[in-house]
């Protein structure tokens, strides 16, 4: 079954260094408030499991996915003075994500091709 859906999204998981966990709480913030301008995310938002956080976030297409990262690039940089990822994961429909594999080939995700399924 062919999808025509181009939703891409990114799937981290970041692990909180002791004692840091307010800081990057604060920090969560200023993405949320920096995300809340991209015309591209569809949504956008951070999990907490004790010093665990996942950001939760999904872009109409592998554009968005990166605008996103370019715009988010200094609040990164703060992040992994406080934070390492521990998984990261793509997903998204295999012409989107052959424009992904390239530019975030240095944070060494897990691809996962969207095969089946549908958008509203």
């Amino acid at each position: 079954m062919a999808t025509n859906d181009t939703c891409c999204t990114i799937v981290p998981y970041f692990q909180v260094q002791s004692g840091r966990l307010d800081e990057f709480k604060a920090l969560c913030e200023r993405f949320v408030a920096k995300t809340g301008e991209e015309s591209a995310c569809l949504y956008y938002g951070f999990c907490f499991d004790d010093h665990i956080a996942h950001c939760r976030e999904g872009y109409v297409n592998a554009a968005g996915l990166l605008a996103h990262l370019e715009n988010v690039g200094a609040l990164l940089e703060e992040a992994f003075k406080i934070a390492e990822i521990t998984r990261l994961e793509v997903h998204g429909p295999e012409a989107e994500l052959d424009k992904l594999r390239e530019p975030l080939a240095g944070l060494n995700p897990q691809f996962f091709t969207l095969e089946y399924g549908f958008r509203r």
